[in-house]
């Protein structure tokens, strides 16, 4: 499975634009982080061709959110969650950003 995890910037810092750029590069790295070492596991899962789309984005309290953003079986989204529950991120319940997921 390969495994994807996108940083949705925010663009709306104000007034101070230094606090956005280092707010964005925070939000980079945990994409990263997420991607590459909490989440590594889930590469050994189902077949070489399927994928984990992830989207992590600050709330309006600028806590770290996250959405799964495409079909996956159920265990790998409840392993998505457990980890970024651990992290101490949120589970992201807007429906404001484009979903990709199937029939629900």
């Amino acid at each position: 499975m390969t495994v994807t995890v996108l940083a949705i910037l925010e663009t709306d810092f104000r007034p101070d634009a230094s606090l956005g750029k280092i707010m964005n590069e925070r939000l980079q790295k945990a994409a990263a982080e997420l991607q590459e070492v909490h989440l590594k596991g889930l590469e050994s899962i189902g077949q070489r061709t399927d994928d984990l789309v992830v989207y992590i984005s600050y709330n309006p309290k600028y806590a770290i959110r996250w959405r799964v953003v495409n079909d996956v079986p159920t265990v790998v989204e409840d392993t998505v969650a457990n980890i970024c529950g651990k992290l101490g991120y949120i589970q992201w319940k807007t429906t404001v950003i484009n979903v990709f997921k199937g029939n629900e």
